[in-house]
């Protein structure tokens, strides 16, 4: 397929497109960088073995997903004209992505509840490398978070079809990938340590 083919709509569209993938490459980049680090980290001496991660972050990962599916179906409501629907599955997406920081938060001070503080005489390299990954995650489910705000009055000015969901589907696909991710890095620190 030849990419300067077609209309300027069309164009538009695959530049988009592309410029997402290209975020969503470097931040998988980004992330396995940090797991490898975790990795090469965990031949030092003071490294924690057989760690437990907070019940919160199991938790969130729930939550994360939940998330995800309601989202895809948030979609579909818009390919069958079912605005409203996919307006309140909009909304209650964005709710469990607050819930998900929650309880993030939540697994935060139960690593401090256990005696690890991120910096300082009680911190550990172990929990100093978890508070970092689960922190860079945030802030990317923040950004996903306003993608859902945008996305939502977007949609409330009903400017999404099933002919026309660009925004839409450009706010879904980093969210799920934000989500995916969560997946990856949750079962990564469950089974590494």
């Amino acid at each position: 397929m030849d990419l300067t083919q077609g209309t300027q709509k069309e164009k538009d569209i695959r530049a988009k497109k592309m410029m997402l993938w290209f975020g969503i490459v470097s931040l998988v980049m980004s992330f396995g960088g940090l797991t490898s680090a975790f990795i090469v980290s965990s031949t030092r001496e003071d490294w924690l073995i057989n760690f437990e991660l907070p019940q919160s972050f199991t938790a969130s990962t729930i939550i994360i997903a939940m998330s995800s599916i309601i989202l895809y179906f948030s979609k579909k409501a818009i390919l069958k004209n079912q605005n409203q629907l996919s307006i309140s599955l909009l909304m209650g997406a964005f709710i469990l992505g607050l819930a998900f920081i929650y309880t993030q938060f939540s697994g935060f001070n139960e690593i401090i509840q256990s005696g690890y503080n991120f910096t300082g005489p009680t911190s550990n390299i172990t929990m100093s490398y978890i508070y970092i990954i689960a922190v860079v995650h945030i802030l990317h489910v923040v950004v996903g978070l306003i993608c859902l705000i945008v996305v939502t009055i977007n949609h409330l000015k009903k400017k999404y079809s099933p002919t026309n969901k660009l925004g839409f589907d450009l706010a879904s696909t980093f969210w799920h990938f934000v989500d995916v991710l969560w997946l990856y890095l949750f079962f990564f620190l469950y089974f590494f340590n």
